[in-house]
C-alpha cells in the first residue's frame, strides 16, 4: 500500500506546545496519527463538528485532534489537541 500524500499538512504552533507537555508515548501516538492525515483526512474515527465549516475531530484514545480541511487549497490544518472531558465539545 502506498502512503503518498494527497494533502498538505499544517500544524498550529500551539499544537506542538501541547504535544511537548503530554506524556512522551501518548504524544508519539498522536503525532503518528497527525502524520497520516495528509494521506486521507476522512479516514479513521472522525466526526464533523456541528456549526463548523469543514472542521473535523479525530479520536485517539482519550485525546481529540481537531483539524480544518481546506478543500480548494488541499490543506489539512491541525489547530488543537485536547484530552476528552465533558467540556471538550
Amino acid at each position: 500500500m502506498s502512503l503518498s500524500k494527497n494533502w498538505d499538512l499544517q500544524i498550529d504552533p500551539s499544537v506542538l506546545k501541547t504535544l511537548r507537555r503530554m506524556p512522551r508515548r501518548k504524544a508519539e501516538i498522536i503525532l503518528e496519527v497527525v502524520r497520516l492525515l495528509p494521506v486521507n483526512p476522512y479516514f479513521g474515527d472522525i466526526r464533523k463538528i456541528k456549526g463548523g465549516y469543514d472542521i473535523w475531530r479525530r479520536r485517539v484514545g482519550s485525546y481529540r485532534i481537531f483539524y480544518k480541511i481546506k478543500i480548494i487549497e488541499k490543506i489539512v490544518l491541525v489547530f488543537n489537541i485536547e484530552i476528552r472531558s465533558s467540556g471538550t465539545y
